[in-house]
């Protein structure tokens, strides 16, 4: 009896490691103040990438500097949607809207001061990454950033909008 007790927790463990994650539900601000549920985010269907980065974090500065150069194009091949979550706090939060439009950054931003939404996605530093499909599914993340990450992110992206399996 002892093993089939522990044959179903392995395998009732097995099945909700591998099912699909999705984005999670926590309340974020848009840069003029409104109070947003994450759950709410969409893109009919098409690719969202959600990157979470901070004002003092060079390496997240560069990475959305180096897919902005980029963005219309991706927009155009895939229909991504990306949006910018800012993990700063009440201190530097005045912060991520000037920083958001010195850099002319044509996403969505958002800033999550009480970084539950970065807890809840399990974001230990950032720059981090998220590609969610079309239907929500979290199906490939990315944490640091180097020169040219972004080429590799965007052959992902166009994988994922096509509807073909991300293996990496």
């Amino acid at each position: 009896m002892k093993k089939i007790v522990a044959g179903i927790i392995a395998l009732v463990s097995f099945v909700s490691v591998s099912s699909a994650q999705t984005i999670a539900a926590a309340d974020v601000k848009s840069v003029d103040g409104k109070t947003v549920n994450t759950s709410k985010f969409t893109n009919d269907g098409k690719p969202i990438v959600i990157s979470f980065w901070a004002t003092w974090c060079k390496p997240c500065k560069k990475e959305l500097d180096a897919i902005s150069e980029n963005y219309a194009e991706w927009q155009k091949e895939t229909g991504v949607k990306l949006i910018a979550v800012s993990i700063d706090d009440s201190r530097s939060s005045g912060k991520v809207a000037t920083d958001a439009k010195s850099h002319a950054w044509e996403y969505e931003v958002y800033i999550d001061e009480n970084q539950d939404f970065k807890r809840a996605m399990n974001v230990n530093n950032v720059p981090h990454t998220f590609i969610i499909d079309g239907k929500g599914n979290i199906v490939w993340q990315h944490n640091s950033y180097a020169e040219g990450d972004e080429e590799h992110l965007f052959e992902v992206l166009k994988k994922v909008a096509k509807g073909e399996k991300v293996t990496e």
